[in-house]
This record gives C-alpha cells, structure tokens and sequence, in this order.
C-alpha cells in the first residue's frame, strides 16, 4: 500500500524528528518504569496503575510509527519566491467579504498544520479553495459554517 505523501518544511520535519527522538530515548524508558513499578503492586486484573501505563505505552509506540510514516515519507516544501499564486508553503492574506476582516494564513502539509498559529494544512477546505488562485481574485470557500467568500489580498 504507497502512503501518501507529507508536505513539510525543513523546520517542520526537524521538529518531528526531535520529538520522535524524544520519545525512543526517554517516554519510552519512562513508560517501562511506570510498568515495572505498577507490576510490584500485585494483582494486575485490579491495578489501574498499570492499566494506564500500558495505555500510554501503546499510545507512545503508536505515535512513533506515526512519526517514522511521516518522516520517512516527507516532501520538503521548497523555498520559492513565486508569489503570483498560492501553493504549500506560502503565506496567504484574504479578506472576508463583505465585511473586511482580514486573516492570514500560511499553508504547510498537515503535518505542521496548527490553526492557532495560522498554519493552515494543504488539506483544509480553505487551502484547497485558495490553490492556484492569484492576488486579486475572489475565492468561495466551503466550511462547516457554510460557504464563506473571500479575497485574496496578498501573497508571500
């Protein structure tokens, strides 16, 4: 079965390969002592101490099959200085019509996706509706609110 691709920034792939790191050298070897300290307490069928900790050990080597997936089937976004339409990799600015707000958002693989930040993913209903699309267009963007139209102010 081919895995799809993961689009990401250098940063964005440094910073998945330091938290795979942290999690092979030191969750790991904390989960097996949280194990072996709830093992002394007896009677395993009863003991929530070491229910939880295998749970967290099962989420913990989850995550880091997760994270190799990733890491091992990234595609750096390249730098480009192209602004003359959005792609991964570049920040957007749009304004909401008809009422002006303005928003700015740069579009990275969902891998870096983080909307508080404004990190939208290139999956996202808005990045999939701005693709393409040059300064000066308008643009409708279905959302879970319903349709919300937009113009592309800038882009960098």
């Amino acid at each position: 079965m081919a895995e799809d691709k993961h689009y990401m920034t250098e940063d964005g792939k440094q910073k998945l390969e330091k938290e795979l790191e942290l999690l092979k050298t030191e969750k790991r070897k904390e989960v097996v002592e949280r194990i072996k300290i709830a093992r002394s307490f007896g009677d395993l069928s009863e003991n929530s101490e070491y229910d939880s900790a295998k749970e967290e050990q099962a989420f913990v080597e989850g995550r880091i099959l997760q994270l190799e997936s990733m890491i091992r089937n990234s595609e750096i976004i390249e730098e480009d200085t192209d602004a003359s339409t959005v792609q991964v990799g570049k920040t957007v600015k749009i304004k909401e019509l008809p009422d002006g707000d303005e928003e700015e958002y740069t579009i990275v693989g969902r891998a870096e996706a983080d909307p508080v930040e404004g990190k939208i993913s290139n999956d996202s209903p808005m990045a999939k509706s701005l693709f393409g699309k040059a300064p000066g267009e308008q643009v409708m963007v279905a959302t879970p609110g319903g349709d919300m139209k937009v113009e592309i102010i800038k882009i960098y």
